[in-house]
């Protein structure tokens, strides 16, 4: 059976319940877990310590507060002041665990889907998407991971173009695929608003209802957004149902065209957003 779970954030008791909750098997099932494995929790050591013991049964993307530990682990970020990230940055097995971390993906396509932590870009296709997510991958396993991570930050260029290249083309993907939620309807990323669909900023759409999406047609699985709720239609799922923030951690069985949505609430004080 194939599972994709939202946004965990370090909620790892919530974790264990759904997992037990789905009768979760490593040696029959399969879980994509669509990024933010860390931050703003409790638990952040213990969930990345359950997900490694799914091995090769588990997939995990990587989502902003992710790439967030990587930069705070190596001296480029500051923690902020709601980082929860101190049982990681503590552990005597630190450096394993962002090793760990490095060699995860930022967009796979399986059992039909496409899984994103936040969306797309409307020029993008599938094959496009891919590929450069594999470039910012390879950026993050290579020796110079921490020039990457030292350009990674900032909101231009906004605005995708074939021809960018360099740190103009890796941070733009990073956003993309780590950010997005609104977007003009040329594809111009709106990254500041984090407010629900219905309450987009004038001259802007969720990155979904972009006109002419090359990716429509494609099934497409992401979180991030936990503003927007669950959203469940044949070709989108949303999945960022705000544990962290008191809400539910959701996973949705898709295989064999079964659709089931599995839930099990936070079960901890709600953090304060």
């Amino acid at each position: 059976m194939n599972y994709i779970v939202g946004d965990v954030q370090g909620c790892g008791d919530a974790l264990d319940r759904l997992l037990e909750r789905i009768d979760f098997s490593p040696s029959r099932d399969h879980v994509v877990v669509l990024g933010d494995l860390v931050n703003r929790g409790p638990k952040n050591l213990a969930t990345l310590q359950r997900l490694r013991g799914l091995g090769a049964s588990a997939t995990c993307l990587l989502g902003n507060h992710d790439l967030h530990l990587l930069a705070v682990a190596h001296g480029l970020r500051s923690s902020h002041g709601d980082d929860t990230l101190a049982d990681i940055l503590e552990s005597p097995q630190r450096a394993e665990w962002i090793a760990w971390l490095r060699a995860h993906r930022l967009a796979v396509f399986h059992d039909g889907w496409l899984m994103v932590h936040a969306g797309v870009v409307p020029q993008w296709d599938l094959e496009t998407t891919l590929r450069l997510a594999g470039e910012v991958e390879q950026h993050l396993r290579s020796d110079n991971m921490r020039d990457f991570l030292s350009v990674m930050y900032g909101n231009e260029p906004s605005r995708w173009d074939d021809s960018l290249g360099g740190a103009d083309r890796l941070r733009f993907t990073v956003n993309v695929l780590t950010r997005i939620r609104f977007v003009q309807p040329d594809g111009t990323l709106e990254l500041k608003s984090k407010e629900g669909a219905g309450k987009a900023p004038p001259g802007v759409v969720p990155w979904f209802e972009a006109p002419a999406r090359k990716t429509q047609g494609v099934p497409i699985a992401f979180g991030h957004w936990s503003a927007l709720g669950l959203v469940n239609r044949p070709d989108l799922l949303a999945l960022d149902t705000g544990c962290v923030w008191g809400g539910q951690l959701t996973a949705v069985r898709v295989d064999g065209g079964r659709r089931e949505v599995i839930q099990v609430p936070c079960g901890g004080a709600p953090r304060a957003r």
